[in-house]
């Protein structure tokens, strides 16, 4: 159940910004595009993404369905988005989970429009042999042919889309059981993965071992694919690569945390982060992912233990305060309070433990606090504190600005006054679903 507390602030902040958000929006013969941050005056080179284009509106839209029905407004806009994105998938180049053709999949899925098939198959059509070939990769960065294997850039990313089109209906299995293979082939021992295979490497690269990037997001794949698969050797090398995991972070009183690059350098900023893409809050998943998939254990503790010990990472850690600069700049979803929040709201929904609803209000507390206001509107400014000027422009979309933040906190005011649903998107679903049998 809920904690005892009953507030609007929430609620009303997060339709402020959504207003906000909605005031960004612009229109041409291609349909709905919002820019990156305000005052753009063009559509950023992902117009379509989830991540800060247009297509992330649709996850926002879906949050905000859950409370309220939408108005005329949001209903044209949900329909031009869907138009939009069915339009660009047979041009589409990109398979990324936060611009390309998995995204597409998640912005038709988050609107409950058809769609997703076309998105399938367009992924099928632009495999190589050896996966699927970004524009990042090209020579001189890496040798020709390079793929990425992560959760949101490469194979991973294709692996996630494919189980999630099945989930909703789609006729995905051949796609998903490829991108798993794939990911097989591409396993290193201990079982690891990199980011992008050491074979095109032109010179020695750092790995980023969390969620966005590395080990923890494919590994998460890994056991989701053998749970719906029904294939034990995806979940066996998905409880390597946590077992692997394990023996490249701390776990102390502060919690279990992984550096986010590794080696660390000082350019790289602080070793240890506690956002979705390389702390604390994206990491919990893949132990989420392997009790799902019903491994019990994991190096002789408890899966469901260390899920918790990630988040206790995030809880110890200082966040959301700013301890000093360069600490917890971002509010986003994708790198900051917001992503961090959900996290542990769908940790409550899935286990009712207090200190996690606790905890979220702590963050959403602080978006409140750092929310700018304007003629009855919201949004954020997040910092760059090694520039003259820190405040950097306020963002509009998903991933990195007002939207993602807004559904958060349209989202937290519904589970205050009792609400018991949580969205169910791709990248987390098996964190809201009760696990499987277990298996030691």
């Amino acid at each position: 159940m809920p904690v005892t507390r009953t507030t609007t602030q929430y609620g009303e902040l997060g339709e402020a910004a959504w207003s906000w958000v909605l005031q960004q929006v612009r229109w041409d013969d291609a349909g709905p595009w919002i820019p990156e941050s305000a005052g753009g005056d063009k559509p950023e080179e992902y117009r379509d993404g989830m991540h800060s284009g247009i297509g992330g509106l649709a996850h926002a839209l879906s949050e905000i369905k859950l409370a309220r029905p939408w108005t005329a407004e949001e209903a044209e806009l949900a329909g031009a988005i869907a138009d939009r994105i069915r339009t660009a998938v047979p041009a589409e180049v990109s398979i990324t989970f936060f611009d390309g053709l998995v995204s597409s999949i998640g912005v038709l899925t988050a609107l409950r429009v058809p769609g997703t098939g076309q998105a399938l198959d367009r992924i099928t059509e632009l495999s190589m042999d050896n996966g699927w070939h970004e524009t990042f990769l090209d020579p001189p960065t890496y040798l020709p042919g390079a793929v990425a294997t992560d959760a949101t850039l490469g194979t991973g990313a294709v692996l996630l889309g494919a189980l999630w089109a099945g989930r909703q209906g789609a006729d995905a299995r051949a796609l998903a059981e490829r991108a798993a293979d794939l990911l097989m082939g591409e396993k290193e021992e201990p079982t690891n993965w990199q980011f992008v295979p050491r074979r095109f490497w032109t010179e020695p690269k750092g790995e980023m071992p969390n969620f966005s990037h590395g080990l923890a997001g494919i590994a998460t794949t890994l056991a989701v694919a053998g749970a719906e698969l029904e294939r034990p050797d995806l979940i066996d090398a998905a409880r390597g690569g946590a077992e692997h995991l394990v023996t490249l972070g701390i776990n102390d009183d502060k919690g279990f945390r992984v550096p986010r690059v590794i080696p660390w350098e000082e350019r790289h900023g602080d070793e240890y982060t506690y956002n979705w893409c390389h702390g604390g809050a994206g990491t919990s998943l893949l132990f989420r992912a392997l009790e799902y998939a019903g491994v019990d254990k994991v190096s002789g503790e408890r899966t469901a233990v260390w899920h918790r010990r990630c988040l206790d990472s995030v809880r110890y850690s200082g966040v959301p305060e700013r301890l000093y600069p360069g600490f917890w700049d971002n509010d986003g979803r994708c790198c900051g309070t917001a992503g961090a929040g959900d996290a542990f709201l769908d940790s409550w929904h899935r286990d009712g433990d207090e200190q996690d609803l606790d905890f979220a209000v702590r963050l959403a507390d602080a978006l409140v606090e750092r929310a700018f206001h304007e003629d009855g509107l919201a949004y954020w400014r997040f910092l760059e504190h090694r520039n003259e000027e820190p405040l950097l422009p306020p963002g509009v979309g998903w991933m990195q600005g007002a939207a993602g933040i807004a559904a958060y906190l349209i989202r937290l005011e519904r589970v205050l006054a009792g609400g018991q649903q949580a969205v169910a998107r791709m990248d987390n679903w098996w964190a809201l679903t009760a696990a499987r049998p277990r298996q030691s």
